[in-house]
């Protein structure tokens, strides 16, 4: 029990970059669009956040930097380039109706060729590594709450060890989750998602709510890319280390059944499976088959979930379809 708990608690760095990338995809996919280009996404959103803690320390000195405020350009940058994208994404879908799977596998190129470029380019530049002093590396590290709540047996590592961007994506999870059931906005959005030709007669913008859900979402999914690089890539920028995140990310949201506060807990679920290789060594198990345990519990989750016919866990009814007006 002691080997689950630490395993668990060791998870939250990783889970907290799934957390923001699927909570910005279930925003998305709540608008009936669906990005597939989260991993892209999330590359930008890594590199770009990089580059925007870099260039403050750049400009200001190591001396002079603040991690408050390299957190905040962080967050800025990873969120604009994440914005950037899924205005792309409506462009092409919700405007040019274009096929959304096919566009969302483009963006994934597209992202992951732009984040990859973006950091060959300022490797060069820099002459070295792309990455920040130690003294911003702690900041984007630090653990916030007291030490006496970390010491409680068990569960006080797990709920009360982790980094401040895990209780941030807390805070998204319910803010989302409270705008998505409690808000006329939320009500809408969640209308378009589900019958864009009654929302539309009901007067409802289909072309308003599909573009600012997906750029939001694409923003908050580039965030999780930024986390994941000043958190368990160590302030680095590694070319290939996000390779994967995003499609967990993707899947996470089958798992989690659209819904923003099961993204907490699926998250520390996926982040306990990703790293499990590492704390539980079976013989002759290969640890491919572990790395792949997120996905076949996804499959199993949703085979489940269809077998029961639940309303309440299927995706938005018109996920994936773009919407002609003219055959209203």
């Amino acid at each position: 029990m002691t080997s689950l708990f630490a395993l668990i608690a060791a998870a939250g760095t990783y889970a907290t970059a799934l957390m923001f990338g699927t909570l910005g995809e279930t925003l998305t996919e709540k608008s009936g669009n669906m990005n597939l280009g989260v991993e892209g996404i999330m590359y930008m959103g890594g590199i770009f956040g990089l580059i925007a803690a870099n260039r403050y320390e750049a400009i200001v000195g190591e001396a002079a930097s603040s991690g408050f405020v390299a957190i905040v350009l962080a967050i800025l940058g990873a969120f604009a380039s994440g914005a950037v994208a899924g205005l792309l994404f409506s462009f092409i879908t919700v405007t040019l109706r274009a096929n959304q799977n096919v566009t969302g596998l483009a963006m994934t190129t597209f992202g992951t060729g732009v984040a990859k470029f973006a950091g060959e380019h300022m490797r060069n530049t820099l002459g070295g590594y792309v990455s920040v002093s130690n003294h911003l590396k702690a900041s984007f590290s630090l653990k916030i709450m007291p030490e006496f709540l970390q010491k409680i047996p068990f569960i006080g590592k797990i709920i009360f060890g982790q980094p401040h961007f895990f209780y941030i994506g807390i805070v998204v999870a319910i803010l989302m989750h409270l705008f998505l059931t409690k808000t006329k906005m939320g009500l809408y959005l969640r209308a378009v998602g589900e019958s864009p030709v009654t929302a539309d007669a009901a007067g409802i913008n289909i072309t308003r709510y599909r573009y600012l859900a997906t750029i939001i979402g694409g923003g908050i999914s580039a965030i999780g890319g930024m986390v994941y690089t000043m958190t368990t890539a160590g302030c680095v920028w590694i070319e290939g280390s996000i390779a994967g995140v995003g499609w967990l990310a993707v899947a996470l949201v089958i798992f989690c059944t659209w819904k923003p506060l099961n993204a907490i807990w699926g998250s520390m679920l996926f982040g306990s499976l990703m790293i499990m290789y590492l704390w539980i060594v079976v013989p002759f198990f290969p640890t491919e088959l572990y790395k792949i345990l997120p996905y076949v519990v996804t499959i199993i989750v949703l085979i489940i979930a269809s077998m029961r016919n639940n309303k309440e866990k299927q995706p938005p009814a018109n996920l994936g379809l773009n919407y002609f007006r003219e055959d209203r």
